[in-house]
């Protein structure tokens, strides 16, 4: 396949609401993935409103405010900076293996190269690979196995190479 011929592949997705495309002859295989927007919906159906958000008022006085001194969750601690996070490129529920009773495609102390299958998110009944877009060392599962996830949400955490 032509340069010519993958950039018009690249434009017609750009140009039509096609957010992913595989195109496979013989051994060439090219995969073309469109980023998704902030708001897809609103922008493609404009006439839609976003439902208001519900408030909820609490029935008892609220708590007293926490004393500056107490130390913040441990939920609330920041990510170092020099890892790398790998997040969900669509919405799903994520595996960890490719099938129940087989081994994880990845673990926590394990090294991940750049393309290799990290997981699987299954979305609308169909089974996505997940490829690492960065070569490390996994520090952290972010999520759990049959967990669903978010767009954007992470998924791993590793050091760079």
């Amino acid at each position: 396949m032509t340069l010519d011929e993958i950039k018009r592949l690249i434009e017609m997705v750009q140009d039509s609401a096609v957010a992913e495309l595989e195109y496979a002859h013989g051994e060439e295989r090219i995969r073309i993935v469109r980023e998704r927007e902030a708001h897809p919906v609103s922008q493609a159906f404009p006439h839609i409103v976003a439902p208001a958000p519900v408030v909820q008022i609490p029935d008892s006085p609220p708590a007293a405010p926490a004393k500056e001194t107490q130390a913040a969750p441990a939920a609330a601690k920041a990510p170092d900076a020099n890892l790398l996070e790998i997040k969900a490129p669509m919405v799903g529920t994520f595996y960890r293996a490719p099938a129940p009773e087989a081994a994880p495609y990845i673990e926590t102390g394990a090294h991940v190269a750049k393309g290799q299958i990290i997981g699987i998110i299954e979305a609308m009944k169909l089974m996505n690979e997940i490829p690492a877009d960065v070569a490390g060392t996994v520090v952290e599962i972010a999520v759990e196995n049959a967990e669903p996830v978010e767009f954007g949400q992470v998924l791993l955490r590793v050091k760079p190479d």
